[in-house]
């Protein structure tokens, strides 16, 4: 069962998204010894403060066992401001209809030895399913993601094969890693779908969801952790680690608005932005206070 969790209904599943960050804990910290911030037994950084959308899975029994953040382009993203040395010196892919997929985990533990629902298999393929099938629904056309060599041959085996890569990989602590694109197509959702044998509307309602996580033996181990889950989530609004942007993204994203407009009038208002932005930017702060 998937629910999607971002600003819109956030507030109904603080208590969710705190079992979410611990399932990132006891992956990203604990089984994959990554350098991550670890709060309260919670796994959450500066991205997670930017409102992106969570897809979460939950298994029979109410417990998170699988997630993926979904966050826009057009703003900070891993890609441009954590792991932009990926991308050998390009600016990075900034687009609204381009979403970067962070952050995908199972628990392994839980589903160890279980089979069909509750296998690992399945809820990769359905964590997937969720994440392609709601970014298309908001018009995204293609995702991309930094992964390591073993998750690009999982992806490569279920079917959910990237269809190119950004820059070459490079060693990220233990791992190599790359940064790889999918599209959202309704060819690459048929291929997972078919290799997991998945049919049904993997999507639970708000009511659902909640009335399957409360009903769990879990449902009060994280009420405080819930509770405490908005300070945690109190960062610094821009990254430590963001570049600023250069004349060169700005041309990029204007230029991008530009070729995605429909209309002429569009087209024309994008010109006359990526102009605008270029006259204020190359104009020294001197002139800008005369011409005050």
């Amino acid at each position: 069962m998937i629910i999607v969790i971002d600003a819109l209904n956030r507030h109904l599943f603080s208590d969710v998204l705190a079992e979410m960050h611990a399932l990132r804990a006891r992956v990203f910290a604990g089984r994959l010894g990554w350098e991550v911030d670890v709060k309260n037994g919670m796994e959450i950084d500066q991205f997670d403060a930017l409102n992106p959308a969570h897809v979460v899975c939950l298994d029979d029994d109410g417990d998170v066992v699988g997630c993926m953040r979904l966050l826009q382009t057009t703003g900070p993203h891993m890609l441009a401001d954590v792991f932009y040395n990926i991308l050998d010196g390009e600016p990075p892919l900034r687009s609204a209809r381009i979403w970067e997929a962070t952050r995908f985990c199972v628990d392994t533990e839980k589903l160890k030895g279980t089979t069909k629902n509750n296998s690992i298999s399945y809820v990769t393929s359905e964590v997937m399913i969720g994440a392609f099938e709601y970014a298309q629904q908001a018009g995204v056309l293609d995702a991309i993601a930094v992964i390591d060599p073993v998750m690009d041959r999982v992806m490569k085996r279920s079917r959910n094969a990237p269809y190119d890569y950004l820059g070459s990989a490079k060693q990220m602590g233990k791992v190599k890693a790359m940064a790889a694109l999918m599209d959202c197509s309704d060819e690459r959702i048929d291929g997972i779908r078919d290799f997991a044998g998945i049919t049904q509307n993997v999507f639970a309602s708000n009511e659902d969801a909640l009335a399957l996580f409360n009903s769990g033996v879990h449902a009060h181990t994280h009420q405080t952790a819930g509770i405490a889950l908005e300070s945690a989530y109190d960062f610094d609004p821009q990254p430590t680690e963001m570049r600023k942007p250069t004349l060169d993204d700005l041309r990029l994203y204007c230029e991008d608005q530009i070729a995605s407009a429909h209309t002429a009038a569009d087209k024309a208002a994008a010109h006359a932005l990526k102009l605008e932005l270029s006259g204020l930017l190359t104009t020294t702060p001197a002139a800008r206070r005369c011409d005050a």
